[in-house]
């Protein structure tokens, strides 16, 4: 499966945002400069209480779904 490594940077509000379905999408950069959207669902498994901050990697299906989000 294809992976992009994103870095994400949401403070605790943003992610509220997102967790409470305000917001339906991420938009971030990949590490080599791609536009990358993936559903704000996938924040869920890596928030904190400071937010989602760090390096990820991304996970997508051959027809370009989200699968999965790991820290890295």
């Amino acid at each position: 499966m294809p992976t992009i490594d994103v870095v994400i940077e949401l403070s605790h509000d943003a992610c509220l945002a997102h967790y409470e379905g305000r917001v339906g999408q991420v938009h971030t950069r990949s590490l080599d400069g791609r536009k990358v959207i993936f559903p704000a669902e996938a924040l869920r498994r890596v928030v904190t209480r400071d937010g989602v901050h760090g390096r990820f990697r991304l996970t997508f299906s051959e027809a370009g779904r989200f699968v999965s989000i790991q820290k890295l």
